[in-house]
């Protein structure tokens, strides 16, 4: 099901009977209609595979599913939200950065280090993100939340992308990430830019940037 924004920070779903979509706990901020809020403990359309691979990455953004017929206003905790139209690609994005996503989206969570190698894994460190990052696939929507708006970068064999870890919100597509550094001698003499490391991603496919260094 689609969301529409309300505004850069407001989306609003339109929950139909038969169709279930899932949020984070406590994003929901008004409605309208017949709409229930449940816990869900089974990880999503994932099963309890989906379930275990969730509490191993240490997920912090417990899931609760809607259902019934009306429509939801989510948000949460006034960041700006990003709307994600997936056409049978896969999404890789972090847990805590989903803020509600189509019931009939299958969700996942993959090892860094089979993107990237050890420079995943150590990506994974540097960005804060841990070991795990959570996949969604199929035909729906996802809506994202990020600081300060998001920039959507296309990625071709013939452009790849370079990113600030810091401000890396998700891809889709088939794109190859791995972690590059610019460590030179100014670095070791403490003039560098500051920005020693680097997310390349390159492939075909979208990558979602942030206007802003923090995480949620």
């Amino acid at each position: 099901m689609p969301f529409t924004m309300l505004n850069p920070k407001m989306v609003q779903a339109e929950v139909v009977p038969g169709q279930r979509l899932f949020s984070q706990r406590g994003a929901m901020l008004a409605y309208r209609g017949q709409v229930t809020f449940t816990p869900n403990l089974q990880g999503g359309q994932g099963g309890f595979g989906s379930m275990i691979g969730r509490r191993v990455a240490g997920e912090a953004a417990p899931l609760m599913t809607v259902e019934g017929q009306g429509q939801v206003m989510f948000g949460h905790g006034g960041h700006h939200v990003h709307v994600v139209d997936l056409r049978g690609e896969t999404l890789y994005v972090e847990a805590d950065r989903l803020l509600a996503f189509d019931g009939s989206l299958r969700q996942s969570t993959m090892f860094m280090g089979s993107q990237g190698g050890v420079m995943g894994i150590v990506r994974g460190q540097v960005t804060g993100q841990g070991l795990f990052t959570t996949t969604l696939q199929g035909a729906g929507s996802v809506a994202v939340m990020a600081h300060g708006g998001v920039l959507e970068l296309p990625i071709t064999p013939q452009r790849p992308v370079h990113v600030d870890p810091q401000a890396y919100v998700a891809h889709r597509g088939e794109v190859r990430n791995k972690l590059s550094t610019a460590l030179g001698w100014r670095d070791m003499v403490g003039r560098g830019s500051g920005e020693a490391f680097q997310l390349e991603l390159s492939g075909q496919g979208t990558v979602y940037v942030q206007a802003s260094e923090d995480k949620l």
